[in-house]
């Protein structure tokens, strides 16, 4: 006697089984949500793992190891992560002792999950390219739920090496310790799409709403790289004004109004400018009393978006002379942000999913 096995996720109909075949996993397809990466705790030794996984990977830090090592365990590794985690602390999610990014992580995946609910072919699953939970344990879990593809989404809207190219490298690693290997295909960079122009629209307008002051000037503050990096090719710097520019002309605005400026900056070298809190302090000088920070480079609030730039970059300008100041949130699981996601991936999923 035949045995059926499950729907078939390219052509949606049941194949016989030859009399006597072991059961067959249901053919499903997975989203895989992937974002930057985030520690497990605040205290010294969840900052030094967290920080020594970041800090090796070559393609954030592209100096010589010989060079590079030496400078990292005998310095970097005893000084940073006791800052860093002091500035973790003052954006720690309590309730659920984790960090802002892990709970909008979670958040952005479970309402995809609840979006695709009605097709029980699709599975979502998200994960961390530093940190946890990893890239690997969310391919893990999906292959387990019988996905033989997966659409992997990096969360960056503009390309670069040091982001999105090193999560892919991750995704990758982990298909290399896979004997039952699963089909694989990326979301590009999403930069210029109009479903994102239009949420980061959406999303600024509706906060500039909101606040009881008019910015005179807002600033798209992006994470920035070394000027090394965008001069051996990386696109980032093109995708970053990009969007900054598609965004202006759907807002009518002009480009005294909504500037592209670079934050986080790390070491002694170079890196794309203009440089957000030098700017944020120029504009107070210049007598600037109200301004807003957007970042549409982050899908989710994090330490660079909560602490640098609504704490430091805060200070900054209101020491300078700035009277006002706000920090518009990232798209996050807002249904903005999430018409994004949802848009995206349904697009990367057709051909799998009739």
């Amino acid at each position: 006697m035949n045995i059926q096995s499950p729907i078939d996720a390219a052509d949606g109909h049941a194949k016989p089984l030859p009399a006597g075949h072991p059961p067959v996993q249901p053919r499903r397809v997975g989203v895989l949500l992937v974002n930057l990466g985030t520690p497990d705790g605040t205290d010294f030794g969840s900052m030094w793992r967290y920080l020594r996984e970041f800090l090796s990977d070559p393609r954030v830090i592209e100096l010589p190891r010989l060079v590079w090592y030496p400078i990292l365990y005998g310095i970097v590794l005893n000084t940073r992560p006791r800052r860093s985690g002091a500035n973790y602390a003052k954006i720690w999610n309590r309730e659920r002792d984790e960090s802002p990014l892990r709970t909008i992580s979670r958040e952005q995946a479970d309402r995809l999950t609840a979006a695709f609910a009605a097709d029980d072919r699709i599975r979502v699953e998200w994960g961390m390219r530093y940190g946890s939970p990893s890239i690997r344990g969310a391919v893990d879990r999906l292959h387990a739920q019988g996905c033989g593809r997966i659409v992997a989404f990096p969360l960056y809207p503009q390309y670069s090496a040091t982001t999105t190219a090193t999560a892919n490298d991750q995704l990758f690693r982990a298909l290399m310790k896979m004997r039952d290997q699963p089909s694989v295909r990326t979301v590009p960079p999403y930069y210029d799409e109009p479903v994102y122009i239009e949420a980061l629209a959406a999303s600024l307008l509706g906060h500039l709403a909101r606040l009881d002051f008019e910015p005179e000037v807002v600033l798209a503050s992006f994470h920035g790289i070394p000027k090394a990096y965008f001069e051996k090719g990386d696109p980032y710097h093109c995708h970053c004004l990009k969007t900054t520019r598609l965004l202006r002309e759907r807002l009518s605005w002009d480009e005294r109004r909504l500037i592209t400026t670079f934050q986080s900056r790390f070491g002694a070298q170079e890196w794309l400018q203009p440089y957000t809190d030098r700017t944020a302090e120029r504009l107070a000088s210049e007598g600037v009393k109200r301004i807003a920070i957007v970042n549409p480079g982050f899908s989710a609030d994090c330490i660079e978006t909560l602490e640098e730039i609504d704490g430091e970059v805060r200070e900054i300008f209101l020491h300078a002379g700035g009277e006002r100041f706000a920090h518009i949130p990232c798209l996050n699981a807002s249904d903005e942000g999430m018409a994004v996601i949802e848009a995206l991936s349904r697009r990367e999923l057709a051909g799998w999913i009739g």
